[in-house]
């Protein structure tokens, strides 16, 4: 069972979950995977740019919240003779993260290592608060910093698993609490090197913490527990008569992830393929309804799309060879490795033949960064008129449709088009892979949401 930032938000939604986790406990072995309490990475990652700018006030401005509020989770979650430990060892865990934005401090840097040795301490603050209350309730609990579980390469803010060693350290680890009968309370987000140096796992991290452990443990099933009630055919602010997917595919869950949906991170799904351990997407504020099941395959019957998400905060960033005597093949491989390179994520590609122009959206927040690493890349070529400079535009919105079923179903692409079009809303490029699990088209910001509205009709999702 993996707890996001909201279902363990405050001393209220602690207990909750904990009644949760002892519930099904009773019943089969449980591990728990605990987000940060929410807002608590944001705060962490803000002092540490606090420390690199010199700025102290902000600095002990940031620590005293982080201080007072688990100390107050603390006093609401335990009985007297429990909070001094719990208090001592919140205490400490602040003072180790002070040590580290101390350093940033001093050395007016934020090194990538000791960012994550530093936001994981949200984490693990929350792990020592589920552990003690289960434990304040009679039920055995120990918390355990997953840096001790989940081994990673060295790609310090967005680390990815070494499953082999991982499977190995983390049945080493957790199976013997298990065998005594005690529930491992382990810290999502962030694992180790080989060598033991602290890494995290990028966006999404705490579910994908959850589903490494779920392959290497060889769970039987993964809960994602959060604040709404499962998949959605669309964002209900959006679209008000959106309904939750009883039954989604690993493959549409991710592409609907990729595109913007609220729902698991696409590298979450990644470690449980290989083993068919099914995920349950359910609400922590209403545990009673069923949610999204989340499956290797579904049954006949399930043709066309399943859902349709959007993103608004994207860029199409576009490059056009200044002729045709120029590589554009090579012009754009080394743009998509130079992204690669930087960590940017690329949402959809589009490119033309004769001229070989190209265009790729990527996130707005990423934008720089990609910016920098496609003019570093092509330095030269941009410095001597090979290629027609690099044009940026942020006016526009990705909406994606994502259904298995849309596979050999003819018509589906046609009707979605002319949905958009019958709102007036100019479509500027289209993307889609040779699976024909997506359809991601690229549309101007202020149509995205009727975009989203049309094509939820149309395609009676």
């Amino acid at each position: 069972m993996k707890f996001g930032g909201t279902s363990v938000g405050s001393a209220e939604r602690i207990k909750v979950a904990c009644d949760l986790i002892a519930g099904e406990a009773a019943k089969r072995p449980v591990v728990a995977v605990v987000s940060a309490m929410s807002k608590v990475t944001d705060l962490l990652l803000d002092t540490t740019r606090h420390a690199e700018a010199g700025d102290d006030a902000g600095m002990e401005r940031n620590l005293a919240q982080l201080e007072s509020r688990h100390l107050e989770a603390a006093g609401q979650l335990l009985p007297p003779g429990a909070v001094d430990a719990v208090n001592t060892g919140i205490a400490e865990l602040i003072s180790e993260f002070r040590r580290i934005v101390n350093g940033m401090r001093m050395l007016g840097h934020r090194p990538p290592r000791a960012v994550d040795e530093a936001i994981a301490i949200g984490e693990r603050l929350s792990a020592l608060l589920v552990s003690a209350h289960l434990r304040s309730r009679g039920i055995a609990a120990q918390a355990v910093n997953a840096a001790e579980a989940i081994v990673t390469d060295a790609m310090f803010n967005n680390a990815s698993p070494l499953m082999g060693p991982t499977c190995a350290k983390a049945t080493a680890r957790l199976n013997p609490l298990l065998a005594a009968g005690e529930i491992p309370i382990v810290t999502g987000f962030n694992g180790a090197t080989t060598d033991g140096r602290p890494t995290t796992l990028g966006r999404g991290g705490s579910d994908f913490s959850a589903s490494i452990l779920a392959a290497a443990l060889d769970a039987s099933e993964l809960w994602i527990w959060t604040d709404v009630d499962g998949i959605m055919t669309a964002d209900p602010r959006l679209v008000p008569d959106a309904k939750v997917l009883a039954e989604i595919t690993y493959s549409e869950a991710a592409e609907l992830a990729y595109a913007g949906a609220k729902v698991l991170h696409p590298r979450t799904l990644a470690p449980l393929i290989e083993r068919g351990i099914p995920v349950w997407s359910k609400n922590s504020f209403a545990p009673e309804k069923p949610g999204t099941r989340i499956v290797p395959a579904l049954g006949a019957g399930n043709s066309g799309a399943r859902a349709v998400t959007s993103m608004a905060t994207v860029a199409l960033v576009s490059m056009e060879p200044a002729n045709a005597a120029v590589g554009g093949v090579q012009i754009m491989a080394r743009a998509i490795d130079a992204l690669a390179r930087a960590n940017v994520e690329v949402l959809a590609l589009s490119s033309s033949s004769y001229r070989q122009s190209f265009c790729f959206l990527v996130r707005r927040d990423e934008l720089e960064k990609a910016n920098e690493a496609l003019e570093a890349a092509l330095a030269l070529e941009l410095a001597h008129g090979y290629v027609n400079g690099i044009e940026v535009d942020t006016d526009v919105g990705l909406l994606a449709v994502v259904g298995e079923g849309m596979r050999g179903f003819s018509g589906v692409a046609g009707r979605i088009f002319t949905a958009i079009s019958r709102e007036n809303v100019n479509i500027i490029a289209i993307s889609q892979g040779s699976s024909e699990l997506t359809i991601a088209i690229v549309v101007r910001r202020a149509g995205l949401e009727k975009a989203v509205r049309a094509v939820h009709a149309e395609c009676h999702l």
